[in-house]
């Protein structure tokens, strides 16, 4: 199918015909460009009048001006006041508390000295909160994390607020960071924005041998001095964690959006190359804005843009978590998408990756394999990615097909081989381990909800078992320790959805659930809550929407109703008659429930976010009335 598109590059409009994208994929873009139309043409215009305003510096008063400036040396404040050079705001997430994060201590000063060395300034402009989901899992400030995400993209406004800025450098890598960080920037959608990743750490234990552990801890058969062995074995260093959770799926996407340096994703903290990278971005931001037409990162990020994020995550297998912050981003540039758009993008984009939790490898073995270039180069080649969009990369989204290396201590780029290095961990498009993505929409009797299927082996993609209710995950982990689930059964855990509790990621079910799996029974799970980048062999409907708290038809299933789980149709019913269910009326949150979660670890704070949150298909955001 030929298909016209007119694009920027460089300051020329082109008109580009697409002789190999799928017509599918065509058409799915075209639906998310009609619906988003009113907003996203309000958003461009908003966009449009920010950037014909003087600089920042020239238009603030004296006072301000001086204020922001105050604490600079004096070359820096003659270089923006006088010279009129670029003024880059850093913002931060950094901390010590996350691994992933802990590099990014020393960026500041090296982004300021690559700045000077390019004629430009840079100063941090704020910091964010970062929090570690691994270190909350199963706790109470859990609860606080998905919300964390607009508390995120608020920090980063506060930042940018001071408006003496032409370009912003965002630090940020895992799970709500990123989708905060950009949601913010797209906020400031008139600035040019990049973003610098810090890496991965080195392999430590197996996942599966961890995954083991944990099983065999849930069972009795150790205890928590092998167990704690055992994890921190697993994390053990500087860098994000190496399973392909919502992190490095953040670092996928970030890649496909063409918001990176090309290739930086999974280079590790200290590898030679990183440092290099880092300036490289600083460089890249400032030719942007010296360039007589300037991308802001609202320009930039548009509908092809997210539907080339969408592919990426399809393709690799990536997060469920990204079904909700997606969503949020999107809806951030002015752009409307839904669970429909990620379901029918899916069956025509093919499985690209096998990355723990979906296959053995990870990150750095898929890195080595040929990582985020090789999958972005064959979703090209096969017609699933636009390759015309504009990216922080002056030569576009194909140079993220290529990766980066030190040639006389210089950047440069090379073309991958046209063979996977691994072909059990990534494969080309004529390859796929599967013909369609790794997600699926679920819809039926009891709502819309989604599933990752990637992980999940075939013969576990219909389930149809009797449910067991529980209002908990704590409920739920009372029960295994009491050995009452040696049976056939769906696990409904409800009020666990944004409305309810913050929506918390539910990781703490998988191994005691896995344990039942091998015994032999039937195992599943239905749920308004997370599982996230992590959810693994388990066949888990999640993020149900509408929500139990939000009066949703989950809250209607009894103890013992049959369920049908179809992942191969993408259905999800409970197998009562049709009057009696109509009958049936949503069971409520208890009043003790609801006390609990609304205090405690800070979740006071949070309680106009929980009254006033978006559902989980809508991206759960907080920051629309």
């Amino acid at each position: 199918m030929t298909y016209l598109h007119h694009f920027i590059d460089n300051g020329w409009l082109y008109q580009k015909k697409y002789e190999t994208m799928k017509q599918s994929i065509i058409e799915i873009t075209e639906r998310i460009e009609e619906k988003s139309r009113p907003t996203r043409t309000a958003y461009l215009e908003r966009v449009s009048l920010m950037k014909k305003r003087d600089r920042g510096s020239d238009r603030l008063g004296c006072a301000n001006v001086a204020h922001a400036i105050a604490a600079l040396p004096k070359n820096d404040k003659f270089k923006i006041v006088a010279e009129r050079a670029p003024n880059l705001a850093i913002v931060t997430a950094y901390n010590d508390m996350l691994s992933a994060h802990k590099p990014y201590e020393s960026y500041p000063q090296i982004i300021r000295q690559a700045a000077a060395n390019f004629g430009a300034t840079a100063q941090v402009a704020g910091g964010v909160p970062a929090m570690c989901d691994g270190v909350t899992q199963g706790e109470a400030g859990m609860e606080l994390s998905l919300f964390s995400r607009d508390n995120i993209a608020m920090g980063a406004a506060i930042g940018l607020s001071h408006d003496v800025f032409d370009g912003a450098v965002m630090l940020g890598i895992c799970d709500k960071i990123v989708p905060g960080l950009l949601i913010g920037a797209l906020h400031f959608g008139h600035l040019p924005a990049i973003f610098i990743p810090a890496g991965p750490m080195s392999t430590g234990i197996d996942n599966t041998s961890k995954s083991k552990v944990r099983e065999e801890y849930a069972q009795g058969k150790i205890g928590r001095d092998e167990l704690l062995d055992s994890e921190s074995a697993a994390y053990h260093g500087e860098g994000t964690c190496t399973f392909y959770g919502t992190a490095n799926s953040n670092q996928m996407l970030m890649e496909a959006m063409g918001l990176h340096v090309p290739g930086a994703a999974f280079v590790h903290p200290y590898d030679d190359i990183r440092k290099q990278l880092t300036v490289e971005a600083v460089k890249l931001i400032i030719e942007n804005i010296k360039n007589k037409e300037t991308v802001s990162v609202g320009e930039l990020v548009d509908e092809r843009v997210i539907v080339n994020a969408m592919a990426a995550l399809l393709a690799t297998g990536g997060s469920t978590n990204h079904l909700i912050h997606w969503v949020a981003i999107a809806r951030a540039a002015g752009i409307i998408i839904d669970w429909t758009d990620f379901h029918d993008l899916a069956k025509s984009v093919p499985l690209l990756a096998s990355v723990y939790p979906n296959g053995k490898a990870d990150v750095n073995e898929f890195q080595k394999a040929g990582g985020p270039a090789f999958v972005i180069r064959e979703l090209i080649q096969g017609g699933c990615m636009y390759p015309d969009v504009i990216t922080s990369s002056f030569g576009g989204i194909a140079e993220y097909a290529k990766q980066p290396s030190l040639i006389n201590g210089k950047l440069s780029w090379k073309d991958l081989p046209k063979e996977s290095g691994d072909e059990s961990v990534v494969r080309g498009i004529d390859n796929p381990f599967n013909e369609s993505g790794g997600l699926r929409l679920l819809k039926g009797n009891i709502g819309r909800s989604v599933i990752k299927i990637s992980a999940v082996p075939e013969d576990k993609h219909i389930i149809e078992a009797p449910a067991l209710i529980f209002n908990s995950q704590e409920e739920l982990l009372s029960a295994f320790d009491d050995e009452k689930l040696d049976q056939d059964f769906i696990a409904v855990i409800r009020f666990q959805g944004p409305k309810a509790n913050g929506m918390p990621e539910l990781h703490k079910l998988t191994p005691p659930l896995s344990v039942i799996q091998n015994k032999g029974f039937t195992v599943a799970i239905v749920t308004d809550g997370r599982m996230s980048g992590a959810s693994g062999k388990i066949p888990a409907a999640i993020h149900m929407s509408p929500e139990a708290a939000a009066g949703g038809s989950i809250a209607k299933i009894r103890e013992g109703d049959i369920l049908r789980l179809n992942a191969v149709v993408g259905s999800l019913n409970v197998l009562v008659d049709d009057a009696e269910w109509d009958k049936r009326k949503p069971e409520e949150m208890s009043e003790e429930q609801k006390i609990n979660n609304g205090h405690g670890i800070g979740r006071e704070l949070f309680g106009s976010m929980r009254k006033n949150v978006l559902s989980a298909e809508e991206g759960a955001i907080t920051w629309i009335n």
